[in-house]
């Protein structure tokens, strides 16, 4: 049954650690590969630019993809660490978008290799190719923001399920075995808490929003003590 195996897997997960899993009621789902279409992706994208008036096109595409991949990343992460391949073939995921353009959830429909790396690649390549030829952007940085979404994700996976070295360690194998043309993610614990070493930047600063406690823009000395505030809610 499509999406039954994500379905399990969210199911022994706690409440929190669900996001982007579970497609909203009545929200209809959008077959990864339809992006492939630049005007159907920039339908979407238009959408979501119009909640940051007076941004670059440029700036608000960085910031769909910012949200966009951190829900891609999901089924594959979540699946990698409970040990149930979710698939993250293009043609095997379905996203699910809200008003405004807002990503809300990714459904993988069917099981796929032990690895997911290599298909999560060829899904995160086919939206970066697209969002590039809508915008003008360069490749790598959108590269940098989608592993580091995974990173993200499978951190917040592991920290919910006290499986944190497991984490990491999936995080840095699947951004190898994906062929993203970034360096593999770097951890840092601070405090008793471990950090994603982020190497991207979203840009919602430009739209009317502030720097990330994480974010690789900040002074190093300022980003280490925001993070070590942070650290006992991450523990």
């Amino acid at each position: 049954m499509d999406g039954e195996a994500q379905r399990q897997v969210v199911a022994a997960l706690p409440p929190a650690a669900a996001y982007g899993l579970v497609a909203p009621p009545g929200s209809p789902p959008l077959p990864v590969r339809e992006l492939a279409d630049v005007d159907r992706l920039g339908e979407i994208v238009a959408a979501h630019a119009a909640l940051y008036p007076g941004a670059s096109i440029g700036v608000a595409t960085t910031v769909w993809w910012y949200l966009a991949s951190a829900v891609l990343a999901g089924p594959p992460a979540a699946g990698a660490l409970a040990g149930v391949p979710l698939s993250a073939d293009p043609d095997d995921l379905d996203l699910h978008v809200g008003p405004a353009g807002m990503p809300a959830a990714a459904v993988s429909r069917r099981l796929g290799p032990d690895d997911a790396g290599p298909a999560l690649g060829a899904t995160f390549g086919l939206l970066v190719d697209g969002l590039c030829a809508l915008s003008g952007l360069r490749p790598r940085p959108l590269w940098a923001i989608a592993t580091d979404s995974l990173a993200t994700r499978l951190l917040a996976l592991g920290r919910a399920q006290h499986r944190l070295d497991l984490a990491t360690t999936l995080a840095q194998e699947l951004v190898v075995s994906s062929g993203a043309p970034v360096p593999v993610p770097r951890f840092v614990d601070v405090v008793g808490a471990r950090f994603l070493v982020r190497s991207s930047c979203c840009l919602l600063y430009r739209a009317g929003g502030d720097l990330c406690t994480s974010c690789p823009r900040r002074p190093s000395g300022e980003r280490r003590a925001l993070l070590e505030r942070a650290a006992p809610g991450f523990r």
